[in-house]
C-alpha cells in the first residue's frame, strides 16, 4: 500500500500496468567496465549537444528577414520553417527517448546528432522554401534523439548527491542555449547569409559527437519491451493537426471548418493516444503518472512557460529587425538582458526553493513572466530601447526562477528506472509548448497584421502581394506601402504580447492550484 509522498500529493508512480515484473535497475552498462567516469567531462559533452539542438530551434528566428527576402516565402511559410523543427522534435520525443531507453543513450546520442549534422548540411545549400520546411523536420527528428539522451545521461551517471547541480546546469543551458544562437546566428550574418546558421550546426554536432563517442558511457534499460509504433503514430498524428491547424488559422481564419475540423480531429488523436497508452503493458507515457501532483504541475508548467517563450523570440526578432531597422547583430545583442538575468535566476532557484518550497519561487518566476509580457506588448514604432530592456530582464528573471523548479520536479517524481520517462517528458513539454507557441502566437501575429493593414490606393498589384504576404515582403517592397505595414505588424505585436502574458498567468495560477495542499520542502 502507497503512503504519502513527503513532497506532498501521491507518491512517483511506476506505471502500475505490470507489478509482477518490477524494472530492478535503471542501466546496464553495454559495454565491459572502463575507466572512471569522468563527470565534468560528461556534463560538457551533453550540455553541448542540448546546446546544439535547443538553439537550433530559436536561432533561425534572426535569419527571418534575409531568409523571407531570398527564398519569398510569406508569413505563413516562415512560420512553417520554424516549427517544422519543433513539430518534428516534440512528437519524435516519446519514440526517441524509447529507443534510447532500449539501444542505449550514447547510441541515440550519437545518432541523434549524425542525423541533425546532416539535415544541417543539406538545408545550407537549397533556397526553396518547401525543402527547408522538410530538411527543418529532418532536424528536429534528429534534435528528439539527442535532447532526453542528454537530461538521461546525467541523472543516470552522475551520483545522487551531485545530481541536482548537474540538472540545475542542464537547465541552465536549456534556457540560455536559445539565445546563446540568437547571438551566434546575428554575428554569422554580419558576414555571411543565412546559410552559415545552419553550417555552424553541423560543428557543433560534429564535436559534440566525436566526444561523446569517446568519453560518455554507454547505458541502457536491463529489459528492453516492444517498442510503441501505434502509440507513436498517434502522437504524431494528433501534434501535426493541431499545429497545422493554428499554422494555417490567419490566411483561413479561426472561424473556417477545416481549422476547427483540423483542431478538433488532433484532440481527438491525442485522446485515442491516451487511451491506448492506458492499455498498453509498456506505454510510452503512462497517463497515469500526471496523478503525481507535482509531476503534472512541473510538465504543465514547462509547457506553457515555452509556449510563451519561444512564441516570444519568433515575434521579438522580426519586430527588431524589420521595425525598429536593427540589424541581425544588433537584435541578437538587444536580446542579451534577458540571458543576463535569466542564467543568474536559474542558478539562484535551487537556494530558493530550498529555503522557502519550491511554490513560492516557481509561481513567483510565471509572474514576473507575464509582467514581462505585458510591459513588452507596449512597444510600437518609435519605442526606447529602454522600454525593450525593462520587459527583456524580468521576462529573463521569471523563466530562469521557473524552470528549475519545474523540471526537477519531474525527474525527482520517477525513480530511477523511469529517468528516461522523466527527461522525455520534461523535453516533451518544452517542444510541445514551443511549437505551439510559435504556431499559435504567430497566427495571431499574422492574423493581426493582415487585419490592420491598410495598403495605400493605387499601389502595384506585385507589391501589394508582397505587402500582403510578411513585413519583410512589405519592406523590400518599399515606398509606402512598407510603413503602413510596420504599423499594422506592431498592432499584431501588441494582441500577441497580451496573448503570451495571458498564457503565463495562466501557468502560474495552474502550478499554485496543483501545489495549494502541498507542504513547503526545505530538504532534497
Amino acid at each position: 500500500m502507497r503512503t504519502a509522498d513527503s513532497r506532498g500529493g501521491t507518491p512517483p508512480l511506476t506505471p502500475p500496468v505490470a507489478p509482477a515484473a518490477p524494472r530492478t535497475a535503471a542501466t546496464a552498462p553495454a559495454e565491459p567496465p572502463g575507466p572512471a567516469v569522468r563527470h565534468g567531462v560528461v556534463l560538457f559533452l551533453t550540455c553541448l549537444a542540448l546546446g546544439a539542438v535547443v538553439s537550433a530551434m530559436a536561432s533561425l528566428n534572426v535569419a527571418l528577414p534575409s531568409l523571407a527576402r531570398d527564398t519569398h516565402a510569406d508569413q505563413t511559410q516562415l512560420s512553417w520553417i520554424v516549427d517544422a523543427y519543433s513539430l518534428a522534435f516534440a512528437a519524435l520525443l516519446l519514440p526517441a527517448g524509447a529507443l534510447g531507453d532500449r539501444f542505449g543513450r550514447r547510441l541515440a546520442l550519437v545518432a541523434g546528432l549524425t542525423l541533425f549534422a546532416a539535415g544541417s548540411a543539406l538545408a545550407a545549400l537549397t533556397t526553396d522554401p518547401s525543402r527547408l520546411i522538410a530538411l527543418r523536420g529532418l532536424l528536429g527528428a534528429g534534435a528528439a534523439l539527442v535532447m532526453p539522451a542528454t537530461l538521461s545521461t546525467l541523472t543516470t551517471t552522475f551520483p545522487r548527491e551531485q545530481r541536482a547541480r548537474a540538472v540545475s546546469a542542464w537547465t541552465a543551458v536549456a534556457g540560455g542555449s536559445a539565445v546563446a544562437g540568437l547571438l551566434a546566428s546575428g554575428l554569422l550574418l554580419q558576414a555571411w547569409s543565412w546559410r552559415s546558421v545552419f553550417l555552424l550546426n553541423v560543428v557543433l554536432a560534429v564535436v559534440a559527437a566525436a566526444g561523446t563517442l569517446v568519453f560518455v558511457p554507454e547505458s541502457a534499460e536491463s529489459e528492453r519491451p516492444r517498442l510503441d509504433l501505434v502509440g507513436a503514430l498517434l502522437a504524431v498524428a494528433g501534434l501535426f493537426a493541431l499545429v497545422c491547424s493554428a499554422i494555417q488559422a490567419p490566411t483561413r481564419g479561426w472561424g473556417d471548418p477545416l481549422t476547427l475540423g483540423g483542431t478538433g480531429l488532433g484532440v481527438l488523436v491525442l485522446a485515442g493516444f491516451v487511451g491506448w497508452e492506458l492499455r498498453r503493458e509498456h506505454p510510452l507515457l503512462d497517463p497515469r503518472l500526471f496523478r503525481n501532483r507535482r509531476f503534472a504541475a512541473g510538465s504543465a508548467s514547462i509547457t506553457l512557460q515555452f509556449f510563451v517563450f519561444f512564441g516570444f523570440i519568433f515575434v521579438a526578432m522580426q519586430y527588431l529587425q524589420l521595425v525598429r531597422g536593427d540589424s541581425p547583430l544588433t537584435a541578437a545583442v538587444s536580446v542579451l538582458p534577458m540571458a543576463a538575468a535569466l542564467v543568474p535566476a536559474t542558478r539562484l532557484s535551487p537556494r530558493l526553493v530550498e529555503r522557502f518550497g519550491a511554490r513560492r519561487p516557481w509561481t513567483a518566476g510565471l509572474v514576473l513572466v507575464a509582467a514581462a509580457m505585458a510591459v513588452l506588448s507596449r512597444l510600437d514604432t518609435g519605442s526606447p530601447y529602454g522600454l525593450v530592456v525593462a520587459g527583456l530582464v524580468p521576462l529573463g528573471a521569471g523563466t530562469g526562477l521557473a524552470m528549475t523548479p519545474a523540471t526537477t520536479e519531474i525527474t525527482d517524481a520517477l525513480p530511477r528506472a523511469l529517468q528516461n520517462v522523466g527527461s522525455a517528458m520534461n523535453d516533451l513539454s518544452r517542444e510541445v509548448g514551443g511549437a505551439l507557441g510559435i504556431a499559435v502566437l504567430g497566427s495571431v501575429l499574422g492574423a493581426g497584421y493582415r487585419a490592420h493593414l491598410h495598403l495605400p490606393a493605387g499601389l502595384p498589384p506585385a507589391a501589394a502581394r508582397a505587402a500582403r504576404s510578411s513585413l519583410a515582403g512589405a519592406s523590400a517592397a518599399g515606398g509606402p506601402a512598407a510603413g503602413q505595414a510596420r504599423h499594422a505588424f506592431v498592432a499584431g505585436v501588441h494582441q500577441t504580447l497580451l496573448a503570451g502574458a495571458g498564457v503565463a498567468l495562466l501557468a502560474a495560477l495552474v502550478v499554485t492550484l496543483l501545489l495549494r495542499e502541498a507542504p513547503s520542502r526545505t530538504t532534497r
